[in-house]
């Protein structure tokens, strides 16, 4: 965790509401995952258990209620009740806490060594990691700005429209879910989650309903903003010579852009990005193109540094591709220069709340250098 605050435990004894949604892929491995923890699934309902479709909604994504996750939500609820120490959490993201956590992690790491192939493995994490970081941060974090209640910023934050020929994937991994100083958020909150959509990192639910539109559009509409350097990358200027060739154009394909960002760390998102490219190659036999882009510093550096100077937020990344497109003459009339600086001004916002939040709690809001051999 990037941005610290001082240490606070919350007990999840909140009643919950059920949502019915359920793949069938995912029956087999939910029914695993409650008898390997040596849970009776008949000491719990339902309803007790569950997130609802609507608070699952209003932390930022449109999808229905990943099932795994409910799953995960039962299975810690059942295991309370299994045991005297309460479920407690600390922190801001839902970290468990106590003999409850000491329970669980001897639960949950035999839970994940019976588990088969690389992908069940992949989304009992993704699904583990959000569970509990829903849980420990109801009543505590705005469902919004993701920052807690008492700080909360979304009163500050403008919305704008995003132009409609334009779609952008916020692939997000599940340890930057609900993180206070996440950049990426902004992003819906100032275009809206149509326009700005949320994908997180092995749930299946948020990632079949990307790929659904990534192929309704086509290969020659999709493309992801990652530094790859094992992979020629492409400019802005390039991703306009294809999205106005003939040639690209594939009759009854939408014709939006579909561009992704990553939000993660660097080493979470090689991961994601790997992920993604091997999905691209079983749906069209290619991978998806990378574009690269002339960014700066970020806001943001100050709290939260990068790897190198050459790195940048999520937020600063989707306004460096905004100011980029309105240089080019085809896309100038579409207003980008005006919706970048939509996200310049809730970064800023942001960045105030969380200096803010440091100042008022005694803490430093600088942060150590890092790789100062990188700077020239």
């Amino acid at each position: 965790m990037l941005l610290s605050t001082p240490t606070l435990c919350l007990s999840s004894k909140t009643t919950f509401f059920f949502n019915s949604h359920s793949q069938s892929l995912m029956k087999s491995f939910a029914s695993k995952t409650s008898s390997s923890l040596g849970l009776d699934a008949h000491e719990i309902t339902d309803v007790d258990a569950a997130i609802s479709l609507q608070e699952w909604q209003g932390w930022g994504t449109t999808s229905p209620v990943p099932s795994m996750v409910n799953q995960v939500i039962r299975d810690l609820r059942l295991l309370e009740k299994d045991i005297e120490p309460p479920m407690e959490f600390c922190g801001n993201h839902g970290t468990l806490s106590g003999g409850f956590k000491v329970e669980e992690d001897k639960k949950h790491r035999a839970k994940y060594a019976t588990l088969s192939n690389s992908e069940e493995k992949i989304q009992f994490f993704s699904a583990r990691q959000i569970a509990c970081r829903l849980l420990g941060s109801r009543g505590y974090l705005c469902q919004k700005c993701w920052l807690p209640l008492g700080d909360c910023i979304c009163s500050r934050v403008t919305m704008c429209s995003l132009w409609h020929g334009l779609r952008i994937w916020l692939y997000m991994h599940p340890k930057d879910f609900l993180r206070q100083n996440n950049t990426g958020k902004l992003l819906w909150q100032v275009f809206g989650v149509q326009a700005a959509k949320l994908c997180l990192y092995g749930i299946t639910e948020h990632e079949e309903l990307m790929w659904n539109e990534l192929k309704r559009a086509g290969r020659n509409k999709v493309w992801c903003l990652y530094p790859d350097k094992n992979a020629m990358t492409e400019s802005v200027k390039d991703i306009v010579g294809c999205s106005m060739n003939p040639e690209c154009q594939v009759a009854n394909e939408d014709t939006t852009m579909h561009i992704i960002l990553f939000d993660g760390t660097w080493s979470n998102s090689g991961a994601m990005f790997k992920r993604l490219q091997g999905r691209s190659a079983s749906e069209w036999g290619e991978q998806l193109r990378c574009i690269s882009l002339n960014t700066g510093v970020s806001l943001m550096h100050k709290l939260r540094p990068q790897p190198s100077w050459d790195r940048t937020c999520t937020a600063a990344a989707a306004i460096g591709l905004l100011y980029e497109l309105q240089q080019v003459p085809e896309f100038s009339t579409f207003g980008l220069d005006k919706q970048a600086e939509a996200i310049e001004n809730a970064l800023e916002v942001l960045l105030e709340g969380l200096v803010s939040r440091r100042l008022r709690m005694g803490r430093s809001i600088s942060r150590k250098e890092r790789h100062n051999r990188d700077i020239c």
